[in-house]
């Protein structure tokens, strides 16, 4: 991998000294996640920034659409839509029960969903950046692998009504609207968008003869009000309602994207949002930003447990078994910071943020699982957390040409949970994270940063009759972090892009794993969360852009990893030095835009995946694939049409898999695997009435 990785980062160097006067420039990057809005090349960290102009070219619904732009973010499926992340190959592969934990921290206008990745439907977004690496000393939420943060579009002072239609096979069809513009003749200003999607999805359920079983169904609603009450006070407003009722059957016996399934499941998320920020900028040397955040989220997750029926087991029947878990979850959450007036950007010597926060999750579950007629889990659930950390960094100029930053993070976690088995458990823990990173701007255009941190996962406990009893809770996880990045462009601002070598050492790895106990008995299927003595993840991570003539745009995301398990066992198994579960070692995205001064325009993808563990209980593997996603259309000053193909060559592929046994007599351990979504066609037509 070494020479690969020289390769690499010599090949983005020559193509940062190329010039190209003729050429269009390419548009500048600007990071918001981090608090202050910076250049990307200025932000000390690997990071991803996908811009409305980005995600109106790719021509997506949902977050799932866009996850291969960003390198060395994975997930894992399970669910209808992407709901656990992983980056740099750290992350959960599911949560059905005990305490919602997620290494990968995700928020939409600042309200935290993380573990609640299907409410990222995409119309009206602004962005999503995407930080690798420990966060959590510049903003309120702590999180161990990276954070996903999406913005949407923020009010405007100009009158705004757009309107967007979307028909395509499999029965998909939707529509979105935006309505926005001045209250008044001062400052204030409100924007509303909704969007309706639905499908058919991407299975056909032969025993009860439909299509519709593994559908879509998704609804949302977002209000933004941004005003300035006073004059040193500004107010922005966000209330979100989100609405998916979405079909689960997903998994077959054969693997196929045929099912036999005689009770289909449901996937369905209601969620109310609601968050205020303030900012007060009245003070002479700093200003405070506030911002309270309130969700509430149900969910209903259920599955048909065979994946068969009894006429199709035939002899071998009655084996029917049916899981379903009803989920609500509330969070509440109150984000304090102070912010030094001017930014080392803008010509100071030394700048700093200092930050309180906290939150409390409120977390009711309710699972029930019926074998052949009999309910053999009936059990209910409640969980409680706190949360209460002080954070802050310094920035100083150390020349004309370095800064040095330091960040530090303190947090104390407390949780109680119980449930009708009688089990109870109130773990608290307190943890300590933090980042060094020294930048250095090599010219005008060049940028190298070298940063150290340290990040922390809380642990927890694992509930469940079948749960080991060695098994029952697990030690937090402390990861060490080192990055050398190298962020660059030309002169002319026709080639640019960045490269990341990382290495982290992760000790008391948490690791999720599944499980049959009980040989013959599929109900033993047990998934909780062990720690592995230690972890290593290492690799590296770019992107470069070239743009050759105004009309050609080269967009080149790709990723390389190695992990690895030390001196972990799981029972028998010794997985020493063994690679992580949904870490592949290499992902790509290729691609290439062609629009005219007429408004004609293509755009082609080319998104490869290497192969990957499905789990640490057993050898099974997602194959690797490439998949090729094409549109092309005509955008004039008000309206654009566009045919879009996703999977052009229908390739099969998988994304999430186990191995046990769900097939009577025998019940003979078997891999089982979800299968990707096949070969999508459609038009969109957007009109925009301004």
């Amino acid at each position: 991998m070494k020479r690969t990785t020289a390769a690499f980062a010599a090949s983005f160097y020559f193509a940062s000294s190329v010039s190209a006067a003729e050429s269009a420039s390419l548009e500048e990057v600007v990071v918001t996640a981090d608090l202050r809005d910076r250049e990307l090349r200025n932000l000390p960290a690997s990071a991803t920034v996908l811009d409305a102009r980005t995600l109106e070219s790719a021509g997506v619904q949902h977050l799932q659409d866009v996850l291969a732009l960003v390198p060395n973010l994975n997930w894992s499926s399970g669910t209808s839509r992407p709901r656990f992340f992983q980056l740099r190959g750290i992350g959960e592969l599911e949560q059905w029960q005990g305490a919602p934990n997620p290494s990968v921290g995700f928020l939409i206008d600042g309200i935290d969903f993380s573990g609640s990745g299907m409410a990222a439907t995409l119309a009206d977004v602004e962005r999503i950046e995407v930080l690798r690496g420990p966060q959590g000393t510049v903003y309120g939420a702590n999180a161990l692998a990276g954070l996903i943060a999406i913005t949407t579009r923020a009010p405007e002072r100009e009158s705004t009504i757009d309107g967007r239609l979307t028909v395509g096979d499999r029965g998909t069809r939707g529509a979105a609207g935006v309505l926005g513009g001045p209250i008044g003749d001062g400052e204030t200003a409100w924007r509303l968008s909704v969007n309706q999607y639905e499908s058919d999805g991407f299975r056909r359920n032969s025993f009860l003869r439909r299509d519709d079983t593994n559908g879509y169904d998704e609804s949302s609603a977002r209000f933004r009000l941004s005003a300035q009450p006073f004059e040193h006070l500004r107010a922005d407003v966000t209330a979100m309602w989100v609405d998916l009722d979405n079909g689960y059957d997903a998994f077959s016996i054969d693997n196929s994207r045929t099912t036999l399934s005689d009770k289909p499941g449901q996937d369905a998320q209601l969620t109310r949002a609601l968050s205020v920020r303030l900012d007060f900028d009245g003070a002479e040397a700093f200003d405070v930003v506030s911002r309270t955040a309130f969700g509430d989220t149900r969910s209903v997750y259920s599955f048909d447990g065979d994946w068969g029926n009894d006429r199709d087991w035939g002899v071998n029947a009655p084996y029917d078994y049916f899981q379903r878990f009803d989920r609500e979850r509330r969070t509440l959450s109150q984000d304090l910071r102070f912010v030094s007036r001017e930014s080392i950007e803008q010509g100071a010597d030394v700048a700093w943020l200092a930050g309180v926060y906290a939150m409390r999750a409120d977390e009711d579950v309710e699972q029930h699982d019926v074998y052949n007629g009999a309910t053999v889990v009936d059990m209910a659930s409640d969980f409680r957390s706190t949360n209460l950390a002080l954070y802050g960094e310094v920035e100083w100029r150390l020349a004309s040409k370095a800064v040095l930053t330091a960040g530090a993070r303190g947090e104390r976690r407390g949780a109680d949970y119980t449930d009708s088995n009688g089990a109870a458990f109130s773990p608290d823990a307190t943890m300590v994270g933090g980042s060094l990173s020294l930048r250095y701007e090599l010219s005008e255009t060049q940028r190298a940063y070298l940063t150290l941190s340290r990040g922390y996962k809380a642990g927890g406990f694992n509930i469940g009759s079948f749960v080991p009893t060695d098994k029952r809770d697990f030690d937090s996880e402390i990861l060490h972090s080192v990055e050398l990045g190298f962020k660059a462009e030309n002169a002319d601002r026709t080639v640019g892009g960045d490269v990341a070598l990382f290495y982290m050492r992760r000790n008391d790895q948490q690791v999720q794993t599944g499980e049959q106990l009980e040989p013959g008995n599929p109900g033993s299927f047990v998934l909780y969360t062990d720690n592995a003595a230690r972890g290593e993840n290492y690799g590296v991570e770019g992107t470069l852009r070239w743009r050759p003539m105004p009309q050609l745009l080269l967009d080149l995301r790709a990723a390389m990893l190695e992990t690895g398990y030390l001196g972990y066992r799981f029972g028998e198994r010794n997985l020493d030095g063994r690679e992580q579960a949904h870490a592949p070692e290499f992902q790509y995205d290729l691609g290439l835009e062609y629009s005219d001064a007429q408004g004609w325009f293509t755009r082609v993808d080319f998104a490869g995946l290497d192969d990957f563990y499905f789990d640490v209980s057993h050898d099974e593997r997602a194959p690797s694939r490439v998949m090729t996603h094409l549109k092309g259309g005509y955008s004039g000053k008000h309206w654009r049409a566009e045919v879009w193909v996703r999977n052009v060559f229908d390739r099969y592929y998988s994304q999430r898999g186990f191995r046990f046994g769900n097939e009577p007599p025998d019940f003979t351990p078997t891999r089982y695997v979800q299968a990707g979504d096949s070969r999508h066609v459609g038009v969109t037509v957007a009109y925009s009435f301004r």
